[in-house]
């Protein structure tokens, strides 16, 4: 009773687990799900939607909840002691999740609730939980047998071990990096940057500047700071993390195309022709023809304005930089000179507006405004001091919760994300349970006193991911599988979280939650009006950008050559693609987590696909107004309230009256 993993009730109690309660915790939970199965597949249950989830759904949620709340803090407090305990106890979870999604019994069982004479008279989304996990069986391998079925168990297994290597060695890589500088060589950079950097020096008793490859040090370096060489020295040392060229202990080459070969064969054992295949089964698209076709129209259509988008660049860093030679180490600073001398504003001037705590109430604010809620401060153990916790109501019901962590540090995973705590659940033995959110970001900390200030993109990566947050945390289907993001196709999971971004280029939004971090006065007219007509600065750039990665990532888990050649195929997609000069050193899939460790394998076309969608949405708020109460209240019961309960494209359509088109997109990105 005294292990916190234990504790069913209530929310985690990070700040007492411990990596010594892990594999206790496990031991305990890991025996309940067993038997829980044993008794599901037996005949004291019988083939009863009800009657299997109070003693199946059960014990698994539990065992859920409590690896995920581990799994959390390995990503956002990382330390040896907790790594070790996760490592020691992942094969066991991948084991028993591996072989529930593969019991013949079990799959026998859930067959015949979908087949039985009840199965019609269930709720939709029942019934759609209910195709879900059928369809899941088939993907998780029930229906194979004997050596195939150990094999396609063991494939699991290692890819899960694989992909936890893989994401060490980027954390563990941009994690040990160091270059100590004179702070003469920050000329140009952010003071608060360079300020941030003179004190981590100062703490270990060293002159001048600690630098790193975190994105709060990394990308204000490569954005502002003169030192062409210093520029160059970074690129190389975070366009190399990870790979051959850097730690052989480091090195990601060998899992990556283990992971590759691995997909291909688990592709292989369910009668699939590639993994890239398998991936589209529970997906929107219908086929990675149609995937390739989809990325390649949208290159072309971008290509005209990339070209001039790097022509312009050229010109500029050659005439007014004295840059003849323009080098990926120059593209980000030649392009801030660019942007501020022709819209005459900086990034880091908007800066200034974005205080944190400012940011961050206007959000809440605009949020209850447009999807009804009242957001609260909340309180909850959280695993560290900079956590926020809040409540999410609406006339005084609790729907949700959630937690916000939103600055970089050391043992924190780069990037930002949504994660859920748990999910909507009417459970069978206790009531409503309502969902919890992880929302963590990767901001530039507060220094000397002064609130973090926010660059306008991590104003739109906090309106991303409270997107998702809302997706997860607004559902109003009682079934686990299908409330909130639950049983969403992955390329439309995207959706919310595009959508919200949006508001970053609002006015009516930007005054509300913009204050000088002196002088407190919003952010002026005439600043977002340059910020407005830069929106679509270098956008062809930008779009040729994603498509390259997901054009990568499409022929990577297609092709069966790809895991031989996972370089060479990045030259030969950046080669059809891409405008810009590239470094012969760059190594960016080997830090890649997205499609080696974060599940979009095969689905990083969902964030273009999902744009169409999500652009097409918010063309009904110009229509309507971006607060009018009637749009927002029918997307959100269209879309958030209903989450993976029924399609996404049916979503759509009840919400916008028609199929998606692309106009949108490209009206909103300039190339209309």
């Amino acid at each position: 009773m005294n292990n916190p993993l234990l504790d069913p009730a209530g929310l985690p109690r990070f700040s007492e687990i411990r990596p010594e309660h892990v594999g206790p915790a496990l031991d305990t939970l890991l025996g309940e799900a067993r038997a829980a199965l044993e008794r599901a597949v037996g005949p004291e249950v019988p083939p009863d939607y009800d009657a299997l989830s109070a003693v199946l759904d059960v014990a698994t949620e539990r065992l859920g909840r409590a690896w995920g709340a581990v799994s959390h803090l390995e990503h956002v407090a990382d330390t040896p002691e907790l790594r070790a305990a996760y490592n020691a106890n992942l094969p066991r979870v991948t084991e028993f999740y591996t072989a529930l999604g593969a019991d013949e019994r079990l799959y026998a069982k859930i067959k015949a609730v979908a087949t039985g004479p009840g199965a019609a008279a269930l709720a939709p989304p029942r019934q759609r939980a209910l195709a879900n996990a059928l369809r899941d069986f088939v993907l998780g391998g029930a229906e194979l047998q004997g050596q195939a079925k150990a094999r396609f168990q063991q494939i699991q297994q290692r890819c899960a071990d694989l992909a936890q290597t893989y994401s060490e060695h980027v954390l563990d890589a941009t994690d040990r990096w160091l270059l100590y500088v004179d702070e003469a060589r920050l000329a140009g950079v952010p003071d608060d940057v360079r300020e941030a950097a003179c004190a981590a020096a100062a703490a270990e008793g060293r002159e001048g500047a600690r630098l790193t490859l975190r994105a709060p040090c990394y990308q204000p370096l490569m954005q502002y700071a003169h030192d062409r060489v210093l520029r160059e020295q970074l690129h190389r040392a975070y366009a190399t993390r990870a790979s051959d060229l850097g730690e052989p202990a480091l090195d990601n080459s060998a899992p990556m195309r283990e992971l590759l070969e691995l997909r291909a064969e688990q592709a292989r054992l369910l009668g699939q022709a590639s993994y890239a295949h398998l991936s589209l089964v529970p997906k929107m698209a219908d086929s990675p023809a149609q995937v390739l076709g989809f990325l390649r129209d949208l290159a072309r259509r971008a290509r005209p304005h990339a070209e001039r988008d790097l022509a312009e660049l050229r010109d500029y860093a050659a005439a007014e930089l004295g840059i003849a030679d323009l080098q990926p180490w120059d593209l980000a600073y030649a392009s801030e000179r660019l942007k501020q001398a022709r819209y005459s504003f900086s990034d880091q001037e908007v800066r200034q507006y974005l205080t944190e705590p400012r940011v961050l109430e206007g959000l809440l604010r605009i949020v209850e405004t447009v999807f009804e809620v009242a957001i609260r401060p909340d309180h909850a153990p959280t695993w560290h001091p900079d956590v926020r916790f809040y409540r999410i109501e609406r006339g005084g019901e609790l729907l949700a919760q959630f937690y916000l962590d939103p600055y970089a540090r050391a043992g924190k995973r780069a990037g930002a994300w949504m994660d859920d705590v748990r999910g909507r659940w009417r459970r069978p033995d206790a009531g409503l349970q309502t969902p919890v959110a992880h929302l963590v970001c990767n901001f530039t900390p507060p220094v000397a006193g002064r609130p973090a200030l926010l660059t306008h993109d991590d104003l739109i990566t906090l309106l991303h991911e409270f997107g998702h947050g809302l997706h997860h945390m607004l559902t109003r289907v009682d079934d686990l599988g299908v409330a909130g993001i639950a049983g969403v196709e992955w390329d439309a999971v995207e959706l919310p979280s595009q959508f919200m971004e949006n508001y970053g280029w609002e006015w009516d939004v930007i005054r509300r939650l913009s204050a000088h971090a002196d002088s407190g006065q919003p952010l002026p007219r005439a600043l977002f009006d340059k910020m407005l007509a830069a929106k679509n600065f270098q956008s062809g750039l930008q779009m040729l950008r994603q498509v390259e990665f997901a054009l990568f990532d499409m022929r990577l888990h297609l092709e069966p050559d790809a895991p031989a050649r996972i370089t060479a195929l990045a030259d030969e997609v950046r080669d059809e693609v891409s405008v810009v000069p590239r470094a012969p050193y760059n190594r960016y899939p080997h830090a890649f987590s997205h499609i080696f460790a974060g599940g979009y394998s095969a689905g990083y076309y969902s964030y273009k696909w999902a744009e169409v969608l999500s652009a097409d949405a918010w063309a009904a708020f110009e229509e309507a107004g971006v607060f009018d109460p009637d749009t927002g209240r029918r997307y959100r019961r269209e879309i958030l309230e209903t989450g993976g309960s029924r399609p996404a494209i049916d979503n759509f359509r009840a919400f916008r009256g028609r199929e998606p088109a692309v106009d949108a997109l490209l009206r909103h990105q300039g190339m209309a």
